[in-house]
């Protein structure tokens, strides 16, 4: 991965930041430069490609920041939000954007409960749920966003399997819309179906709207 000196530097600092918090609370087991870059980074990468200018990004269920701190530092031509029902965890998120002086507002609450009231075009996901249980969460509030973008590992065949079960794709359209090797390029070839918390093998990104609503 190529990146300007500018952007390297900030998504950095950030890395740092974050693992200095993680002594307090646990956020992430990628506490090196490596990890992170191989895979938190490789992910946010991937999702920054996907999204146009202006676009108003939910990242549901925040947990250490990823992908919505990232993704806010990558496009700064975005709006980004956190959703972090764990307090403890909001808190945390909160301080670290404040100390990295980003304008990125995080919630203390249950992204279902914030689509009561907010709406935005895009909200992603990872390591959030499986599709089955995403699906559910969000079934009542498709009013309130326009697609989902939900970073997943090799996995996600059998999560789709199951999410079509029991019919919570019905009316809904999923697209793989990016496919990659996690970890270190040479390995994921050798290592493609391991389970993704190793931090290698394929990673995938799903794209799922109503029928017919996205052009």
């Amino acid at each position: 991965m190529e990146l300007d000196e500018p952007l390297a530097a900030s998504l950095k600092t950030y890395a740092e930041t974050m693992w200095r918090f993680n002594e307090q609370l646990n956020l992430t087991r990628h506490t090196t430069w490596d990890l992170f870059v191989g895979r938190d980074l490789r992910d946010c990468l991937q999702l920054a490609h996907l999204i146009q200018p202006d676009e108003e990004i939910l990242d549901l269920g925040s947990g250490n920041g990823v992908p919505g701190i990232p993704l806010a530092i990558i496009r700064p031509d975005i709006e980004v939000s956190l959703a972090e029902s764990v307090g403890k965890r909001a808190k945390v998120l909160d301080e670290l954007v404040t100390e990295l002086n980003l304008n990125v507002p995080v919630y203390a609450a249950r992204g279902e409960h914030l689509l009561d009231d907010f709406r935005f075009t895009t909200i992603v996901s990872r390591a959030v749920g499986s599709l089955l249980k995403f699906c559910r969460w969000v079934e009542p509030h498709w009013g309130s966003f326009d697609r989902l973008l939900l970073v997943k590992g090799p996995k996600w065949i059998e999560e789709r399997g199951e999410a079509r079960h029991h019919g919570v794709l019905k009316g809904l359209e999923l697209r793989v819309v990016a496919s990659y090797p996690l970890g270190n390029p040479l390995e994921a070839e050798e290592t493609i179906d391991t389970d993704p918390a190793s931090g290698s093998g394929e990673g995938v990104i799903l794209q799922l709207s109503r029928k017919g609503h996205l052009t």
